[in-house]
């Protein structure tokens, strides 16, 4: 085809230009501004809704003390109240232009399963002193940014819509034919104040730069021939943002529960995170293997949106609670006794077969899942107990020096977690606690704080040169300083009420993590 191809004649078959326009996006509700803001500001779902949070309680504004700055952030509604709209509308009117204000306001209607409780998320005052500018000295860079993103959005849904000519040109080569597609904005519309970077899982390919002037008819030159064979891609990864995405689009959990789920399967490492897509881990692998071959009615996409469906039936007194408990609880027992009894078939469904020999009773030694990953422990169980950490990755190398042999430390892994080990082992058995670089509080100690495990295995920190320093903390330091009283360090706290935060243990002073 290729040598055939430069043998032929190219030829403008036809140009076709069209006028377009582009409506702006509604307002933000809690899963579109998760999808966006995890997309465009590169947050985790979790961060920005604390960061929301931080905006809707209040931000210290010099003069008027203490000033919510946005709506209610977790709803599913896309309505706008009329005085909002009208306050917009002349916001746009009076700072972006009149020829920019349709005639009539913009009305976005909700899903149909929004309990439509809260409206849209918005700025609170539409004014230009409480604009995101006005204000960025009195925000924190990611308050800033965020703001930002939800005063453009909102401001751009009462925009008039934006403007092209569209221009389509076909080229023919004997029986081949070519095709590309260019478009020019001719009036900006709602994009002058708010573009949506719509990030590479949704990027189908972008319009090309056309040259002006063409016309049916005329001979084009080729200049060269650039031989693509497509194939059907399988679906990319999920991103943070495009999970919650699929997580709305099946009815799987509520606005206030999204950023939860989302970080619940990544701090119980049932997923991680690569470069901003989710990959699960072998954890996750077998803990939804076993969950779904027991619990098959409950672990189902469409199990939630059915409850939530139910859940409304009975708020329209369609249906009583007693009734739909029970229709759950009846089956769920059943399945619950059926695991009880299977305990045995489902570990040993999670035990492999390995190629280690016990070093104490000649024995094989198998893999096992405990609370923290993957062991090797002897098949000889329960007359032989011995068990070693499973090396699944190799050491990771540090500027730590061994002090009883001068050898390089390396991180290690193994049942309760990393930890520093001597990379001359089994020579020299030398382990030590990891580090959080942070220096330990206590007054004329020259020790580091540590991470360390209770008897019940349950993390804390304390000081490297324990016992001769007894500091201990349950919560885990941040090597960043109180801006408020000057302390070298913050911990963090993860609360219901406001999620991830850091506090200053000496001050009390919070901020989002």
């Amino acid at each position: 085809h290729l040598e055939k191809l430069k043998q032929l004649t190219f030829v403008i078959s036809s140009v076709d230009k069209k006028k377009v326009k582009r409506k702006a996006p509604p307002p933000f509700i809690t899963s579109t501004m998760q999808q966006v803001a995890a997309r465009q500001l590169r947050m985790s779902t979790k961060r920005i809704m604390a960061i929301a949070q931080s905006l809707y309680e209040g931000v210290e504004i010099p003069g008027q003390g203490s000033v919510g700055l946005i709506t209610y952030m977790r709803t599913d509604s896309t309505r706008i109240s009329e005085q909002a709209i009208e306050s917009v509308r002349q916001y746009i009117k009076d700072q972006i232009g009149d020829e920019y204000l349709p005639a009539k306001a913009h009305h976005f209607r909700s899903k149909k399963s929004a309990q439509d409780a809260h409206e849209a998320i918005r700025p609170t005052y539409l004014t230009p002193e409480f604009s995101p500018e006005a204000l960025k000295d009195k925000l924190s860079n990611e308050q800033y940014r965020l703001y930002d993103l939800i005063w453009k959005r909102f401001v751009a849904c009462q925009m008039k819509p934006a403007e092209f000519d569209k221009t389509t040109v076909e080229v023919e080569a004997g029986n081949y034919l070519f095709q590309a597609q260019g478009e020019v904005m001719t009036f900006p519309g709602f994009m002058k104040v708010y573009r949506e970077d719509i990030g590479e899982e949704n990027a189908n390919g972008s319009a090309q730069d056309l040259p002006a002037g063409l016309q049916a008819g005329i001979n084009c030159q080729l200049k060269e021939l650039i031989p693509e064979q497509n194939f059907t891609k399988p679906p990319a990864r999920y991103t943070e943002s495009t999970l919650v995405k699929e997580l709305d689009r099946l009815g799987i959990g509520r606005p206030s529960t999204y950023a939860q789920i989302v970080s619940t399967i990544l701090q119980r490492k049932y997923v991680e995170r690569k470069e901003q897509k989710l990959y699960a881990t072998e954890l996750g692998e077998t803990v939804n293997k076993i969950l779904v071959k027991s619990f098959p009615d409950i672990f189902n996409v469409s199990f939630t949106a059915k409850m939530e469906e139910k859940l409304d039936e009975i708020a329209r007194n369609g249906a009583t609670y007693e009734k739909v408990m029970t229709e759950f609880y009846q089956p769920f027992i059943s399945d619950l006794e059926k695991v009880k009894s299977q305990t045995k078939e489902l570990k040993e469904l999670l035990t492999e077969e390995s190629d280690e020999i016990c070093d104490q009773c000649g024995r094989p030694m198998v893999i096992r899942w405990g609370r923290n990953g993957r062991f090797l422990a002897c098949s000889g169980y329960p007359e032989c107990k011995n068990t070693k950490p499973l090396e699944s990755e190799a050491p990771q190398q540090t500027d730590e020096i061994c002090e009883k042999c001068g050898s390089p430390m390396v991180i290690k892994r193994g049942r309760f977690g990393a930890f520093l080990a001597c990379s001359n082992y089994p020579e020299c058995k030398n382990t030590k606690p990891l580090s959080t670089g942070i220096d330990c509080p206590k007054e004329g100690c020259d020790g580091k704080i540590v991470e360390r495990r209770s008897k019940k295995g349950r993390v804390f920190y304390g000081c490297s040169n324990y016992p001769d320093c007894d500091f201990v903390s349950w919560d885990k330091p941040v090597n960043r300083e109180c801006p408020q009283c000057g302390n070298h360090y913050m911990v963090e706290k993860n609360l219901k009420s406001k999620g991830l935060i850091l506090r200053c243990p000496v001050c009390k002073y919070e901020e989002p993590a």
